[in-house]
């Protein structure tokens, strides 16, 4: 009879720990290309963590960069009984707690799930890249965002549409515009951006 596999076993059988592992090997090692690798990996699942607690760009920006160099610093300290990115995670949160503490503000009464976070990292849609105000009902909504990404250069509309109501992974995205999976990211973020400021100008026209 076949046993099932154990936590370790799985742990140490799933593709993206396995090469989390490797590249922090390497970097407790002192290459610091491996650790770069991993901060090009993870920093849009840390930015998105970070955005629950802080909401200005610049300011999301700076906590990021926090976290990668608190996490650069004490990787030697990392164990790989657990994720790396569990331990990457708790180190954005914590940053973006003190960063709120060290500006007098208020920490969210509710914290990040982290495996929460990392999924809406993983897979944001438009329903994260903003909190429209209530003034702002779902027909309303729904028509601002169209409008804007019919307003938008053909290559970001096309990518966002792809990725958005398509549900096309980058890859595929990439495949099908002709370009670099880096180029699908770009893009796509640049066309989230825009939704959000045309989100913001509605909600202080209403305001």
């Amino acid at each position: 009879m076949t046993q099932a596999p154990t936590h370790t076993q799985q742990f140490a059988t799933n593709p993206e720990r396995v090469v989390d592992q490797k590249l922090v090997a390497r970097a407790q090692n002192g290459d610091k290309a491996s650790f770069d690798l991993l901060v090009l990996k993870y920093q849009g699942r840390v930015g998105a963590i970070i955005s629950r607690y802080v909401s200005d760009h610049h300011e999301i920006s700076d906590v990021a960069q926090e976290t990668f160099i608190k996490a650069y610093r004490g990787i030697k300290n990392f164990r790989s009984d657990s994720a790396f990115y569990t331990w990457l995670f708790r180190i954005a949160v914590n940053c973006a707690k003190n960063y709120l503490a060290s500006k007098g503000r208020k920490t969210p009464s509710v914290d990040v799930d982290i495996d929460d976070a990392e999924v809406k990292g993983n897979h944001a849609s438009l329903q994260d890249i903003s909190n429209p105000a209530d003034q702002l009902n779902r027909d309303q909504l729904e028509a601002l965002v169209l409008r804007t990404i019919k307003n938008l250069p053909e290559e970001l509309g096309v990518a966002l549409t792809l990725r958005e109501f398509e549900g096309l992974s980058y890859e595929e995205i990439a495949n099908v515009m002709g370009c670099p999976v880096g180029t699908v990211r770009s893009r796509i973020f640049r066309a989230r951006e825009a939704i959000d400021k045309a989100m913001q100008k509605a909600q202080g026209e209403l305001a």
